[in-house]
């Protein structure tokens, strides 16, 4: 298949525009600038140079496409109007009649707001936290865009580890500097995912034929927050040491993210497990976490580099 990834340079785009190159499909990928082009084509992905704004810079090379992967987020003053947006013009680039297309878009497990520890899965009720409430009316509009001619599936990953870290990098970085800090009591658990176990999801929906559909991608690791930090700490050489920061000490530096960092979740995926036979094959952020702070430090010297 040809398949295009918008978002294809970021953390779980390059992921899953890699895994599909992997699988043996010819992978198209969104990038804004020149310079970051060269990243994708030394992994065998042709750059498509242009900008999530601009659909019609890009629209013709999508629509020669099987797939398409909504990986990219704007976060800007319209982030979730240029959502939208995009996602509209994907869904129009699989407008003709006889041939079977495929959107994938990139949610996330914070739609289901803070569980409390019990159980959710794509049945459960929704209850998001105002920074990603918008995004329950993107994966609607995702939704009602199916039709014989396009399969739209929605993805909604846990927490992502791996690579250069996402979230998991600020324990990394914060042990460096004396102890990892983590929002709240650190009791609270995350539903998480390895970038790779991700990125093999989303290569299974998209070859699946499957429609209309909802998946949640997380492993089965039930570590807390404290107990992740501390293991961060240890293997960057803070010795375990900790620091709580409390919720509203947090909103004053991280603003709306502050609130779902407190946010303790049981998101389960059998769904994915029992329709595309994906099973995570990474264990949990603590078990892996000396090879985790290998490439987090990996990844930190080539962005400086």
């Amino acid at each position: 298949m040809r398949v295009f990834v918008t978002g294809a340079t970021g953390f779980i785009g390059l992921a899953v525009a890699q895994a599909f190159a992997r699988a043996g499909h010819r992978v198209l990928g969104l990038t804004r600038t020149p310079a970051k082009a060269g990243r994708l084509a030394a992994r065998e992905i042709e750059p498509v140079v242009g900008a999530l704004q601009e659909p019609d810079g890009w629209r013709a090379r999508a629509a020669g496409c099987q797939v398409f992967v909504h990986c990219a987020m704007d976060y800007a003053a319209r982030t979730y109007e240029l959502d939208r947006a995009a996602i509209e013009a994907l869904a129009g680039c699989g407008g003709r009649r006889g041939a079977a297309h495929t959107l994938l878009y990139t949610s996330g497990v914070w739609v289901y707001g803070d569980t409390q520890g019990a159980r959710v899965d794509e049945t459960s009720p929704l209850n998001p936290p105002g920074l990603v409430a918008a995004r329950v009316a993107s994966e609607e509009l995702v939704l009602s865009r199916a039709r014989p001619e396009l399969a739209t599936i929605v993805i909604r990953p846990g927490c992502v580890y791996g690579g250069q870290g996402s979230l998991t990098a600020a324990w990394f970085e914060s042990a460096t500097k004396g102890a990892a800090r983590f929002v709240g009591d650190g009791a609270q658990r995350w539903a998480m995912i390895h970038l790779d176990d991700l990125a093999d999801l989303y290569v299974r929906a998209g070859e699946s034929g499957l429609a209309c559909e909802v998946f949640n991608a997380t492993d089965r690791s039930r570590a807390s927050v404290r107990e992740c930090a501390a293991a961060a700490s240890r293997a960057a050489g803070g010795q375990g040491q900790v620091v709580s920061v409390p919720l509203e000490e947090a909103r004053g530096s991280l603003g709306p993210l502050a609130e779902p960092l407190t946010f303790s979740q049981h998101v389960d995926s059998g769904k994915a497990a029992r329709r595309l036979g994906w099973q995570p094959r990474h264990a949990g952020f603590v078990d892996e976490v000396e090879t985790l702070h290998l490439a987090w430090r990996a990844a930190r010297a080539e962005r400086a580099g």
